[in-house]
């Protein structure tokens, strides 16, 4: 292939040709003419006269074959868990047991390879970003669980089971009988830059529940050595409150709220609470919600200290 530093361009090739061929130069005083080896002469006075001006120009350096080539069912494989699950390269290389690299080529051979960089809702290109040193912004979030009644849920066992269940774990009952069993309230902070990330659950989101956990999420930050600078977050009544509001001041903090209808914007946060869901709240079937809520410190250390994260070359945050 023609290259910054190549003696012959493709005109060059053929004046070089027309020498050897037309004019009957011996290839030696070619060679010493055009400054290349005579085995370079000789080989593009072979190609103009077999393909004449065509065979000037540069043809494909890919092998004619490839034993190393992936078999066709593996790219198969491939292609269908990229397809089914979304996944990215690193989970399936791990899943089918190969090497991140090979299969982001097998992916970008069957055009998938930007799949993960598009919007779900709309099908345009993500706009991502990252803050260049810790403590440059936090992303601030509240997700809401259903409580499991004792005994286990409906998504395990059942509505018929997990209503009868709901029954035995409380009295409390919404206006139409059905009981009620109440929710859970994960209040998340997600450092942008590290994705180190303090989670709590409570029972509630007024402003005042709110506050109290920013204060101690703050100090977990300041325990690890990240100075807080700004906080994002959506457009929740108790983000809206003054009493957010003042915390934040009194901290010397700005504050930065998403446009409504934007959950992309505070991206890093809800991928946090994707993962939580997917890899704590349903990863396996529990008997009760203190059950659920006592594994969770411990799946939350493994986020932080031995959990993978692809934006930071697979290290833990």
């Amino acid at each position: 292939m023609t290259h910054a530093n190549a003696p012959l361009t493709p005109a060059g090739r053929l004046r070089l040709a027309r020498c050897v061929v037309d004019e009957g130069w011996p290839l030696r005083r070619a060679a010493e003419r055009f400054q290349v080896a005579v085995s370079t002469a000789k080989r593009w006075a072979g190609r103009y006269r077999a393909d004449g001006e065509a065979g000037m120009v540069d043809r494909s350096s890919r092998p004619h074959r490839c034993p190393s080539r992936l078999p066709t069912r593996t790219e198969r494989r491939i292609i269908k868990v990229r397809v089914l699950r979304r996944w990215g390269p690193a989970r399936i290389a791990y899943l089918l047991g190969l090497n991140p690299s090979t299969v982001h080529r097998v992916l970008r051979r069957y055009g998938l390879a930007r799949l993960t960089h598009l919007d779900r809702a709309t099908g345009q290109p993500v706009r991502r970003y990252e803050h260049a040193a810790p403590g440059d912004l936090i992303h601030v979030d509240i997700k809401k669980l259903g409580n499991i009644p004792d005994g286990g849920g409906h998504r395990v066992l059942g509505r018929a089971i997990g209503l009868r269940h709901k029954k035995a774990t409380t009295t409390a009952r919404y206006r139409h009988g059905k009981p009620r069993i109440g929710s859970s309230y994960l209040h998340n902070a997600v450092d942008d830059h590290s994705r180190l990330a303090y989670s709590e659950i409570l029972d509630d989101e007024k402003k005042e529940t709110a506050a109290a956990f920013w204060h101690r999420a703050q100090t977990f930050f300041t325990r690890n050595g990240i100075t807080i600078e700004r906080v994002l977050t959506d457009n929740g009544s108790c983000y809206k409150s003054r009493l957010w509001r003042d915390t934040l001041a009194n901290a010397g903090i700005s504050h930065k709220r998403t446009r409504p209808y934007r959950p992309q914007t505070n991206g890093k946060v809800e991928r946090f609470n994707r993962t939580l869901l997917e890899e704590w709240a349903y990863a396996r079937p529990y008997h009760s919600e203190r059950e659920r809520r006592d594994a969770y410190p411990d799946w939350l250390h493994t986020y932080n200290h031995h959990r993978g994260h692809t934006a930071l070359g697979g290290h833990p945050p």
